[in-house]
Parts: structure tokens; C-alpha cells; sequence
């Protein structure tokens, strides 16, 4: 079978790490001309792209509108056109409402929505000028519901979430589809900073209904679909990829049921 996304043109996000060079293999193994951004470089970037058809990477803070839209007009001044869009930058916070410092709120939400937002406005003109497109953000289960200390995380996501539907809302006619995915806990390079040495890590991958954290990968796949034709007619979604972490809560039974997965 042939890629599945020859002489697309996609722009990541948060491309060097994670979530976000997952999805720069996945879419360079399927043919995709693809476009990343972020703080730094890295060899994995480079090794991920090795094959893959006019690879580009600009070294850029998703926060600087102006850098956002220079990446934008550089995509169209050397590839013609922007198929799509993947905002996997992000960075991790939270802490008890009462004890959080405004800096540090103002951080994370400049970071998860407002980069964001950026990113999605730097692409929209040339996506409504070719009358089509696919966006997709990277959000989180915990933009879908609470979770203790989560505040300022849980907040920015949620905006994710609801920025998303609306964009669904206001450019379904201009041909631009526009979903997010809802991650579970993710084994990513961030996650082992911040969530692995957590006291409770094993409680929160207990969370998960399959037993485990996610893969990186599981998450890119989900792009994949989002952004290919098998997802023409979907728009609006907020869909988790989270090992059932949102399905409902769980007290054990399954467990002594039928044991450790």
C-alpha cells in the first residue's frame, strides 16, 4: 500500500519530543511534507525526517505571533499550501488555586491556548484560501474533567477543547475540519520529569481501564486518522486516547476478576 499522505504539506508543533515528533514519524513514514517547530532542535527530529520529502524545522517559541506567522508564510513561500495543522507544544503546571503564583498561571496558559490559538490563526488564511484543511490540538482528559492540583493545566486544556469546537463551527463551510485529542497519561520525556516520580504514579496509571500509560505513538495514530481522508466527515471531536481513562471509575473488580492485564 502506498503513504497514505503523499504531497501533503503538515505543520507540528512541539515537533522535537513527545507527542509531537510521534506524530512528525508517523507522518513522514506516510509521505507527508512536514514542517516543525519548537524551542530546540534535536538529532531525533533530524532522524525522524531523514527519508522524508523536504523536511523543515524552525526553531521558534509557539508564544511569538510574529515567528508564527513568518512559519506560516515560509511553508507557503516554499511548499504552495498548509494541508495541516498538529499543535503539540505544551508545557505542564498546575497546584492548589490558593498557593499558585499568577506567573506561573500565566505561563502555562501562554504556553497550552494562547500558543494555540497562534498557531491555528497563523495557518487559518492559507487553509481558507485553498477552501480546505484539517487542524488538530492536542488537548488532554484533563481538559475533559477535574483532577486534584490540576488548575491551571486542567483549565488550559479545557479552553483547548472548546477553542477547537469552535473553530469546527466557524470554518465547516470554508472546507477546514478541526478536532482535538484528549491524551491519557502519555510516557513522554515530560511525563518522566513530571508525573514518573510522582508518590502516586502508580495510582494515576491505575486510572487508565487498560492498565497502563500510553504510548506516544497511540497518540500519533489518532492524528493520523484525524488529518486523512478516512476522517472527512468528522469535525468537532473531542476525542480521548486515554486506555479508558475517562470511561467511568473503577473500584478493583475487574481486577480481582481476571487479574493484572
Amino acid at each position: 500500500m502506498s503513504p497514505r499522505l503523499n504531497g501533503k504539506v503538515i505543520y507540528v508543533t512541539g515537533a522535537a519530543s513527545g507527542i509531537g515528533l510521534a506524530c512528525v514519524r508517523r507522518f513522514a513514514d506516510e509521505g507527508a511534507v512536514v514542517v516543525g517547530a519548537d524551542l530546540n532542535e534535536t538529532d531525533a527530529w533530524a532522524e525522524a525526517t531523514r527519508a522524508a520529502p523536504a523536511a523543515d524545522f524552525h526553531v521558534m517559541d509557539v508564544r511569538d505571533e510574529a515567528a508564527q506567522q513568518a512559519v506560516a508564510a515560509d511553508i507557503l513561500a516554499r511548499h504552495g499550501r498548509i494541508d495541516a495543522l498538529v499543535t503539540a507544544a505544551g508545557v505542564a503546571g498546575g497546584g492548589f488555586v490558593h498557593m499558585l503564583d499568577l506567573a506561573e498561571w500565566q505561563r502555562v496558559q501562554d504556553v497550552n491556548i494562547t500558543g494555540t490559538f497562534i498557531s491555528c490563526k497563523a495557518v487559518l488564511p492559507a487553509m481558507i484560501a485553498q477552501r480546505s484543511g484539517a487542524i488538530v490540538t492536542i488537548a488532554s482528559v484533563e481538559g475533559l474533567e477535574g483532577c486534584e492540583g490540576g488548575s491551571s493545566y486542567n483549565a488550559a486544556k479545557g479552553a483547548v477543547v472548546l477553542l477547537t469546537k469552535n473553530m469546527a463551527c466557524d470554518y465547516g463551510r470554508a472546507g477546514i475540519r478541526a478536532n482535538t485529542i484528549c491524551p491519557g497519561f502519555i510516557d513522554t520525556p515530560m511525563f518522566q520529569s513530571v508525573i514518573a516520580p510522582l508518590p502516586m504514579a502508580s495510582e494515576i496509571r491505575e486510572q487508565h481501564k487498560l492498565g497502563r500509560f500510553g504510548r506516544p505513538e497511540e497518540i500519533a495514530g489518532a492524528a493520523f486518522f484525524l488529518i486523512s481522508e478516512d476522517a472527512s466527515f468528522v469535525s468537532g471531536v473531542a476525542l480521548p486516547v486515554d486506555g479508558g481513562y475517562v470511561a467511568g471509575h473503577s473500584y478493583g473488580l475487574s481486577g480481582m476478576m481476571f487479574g493484572a492485564a
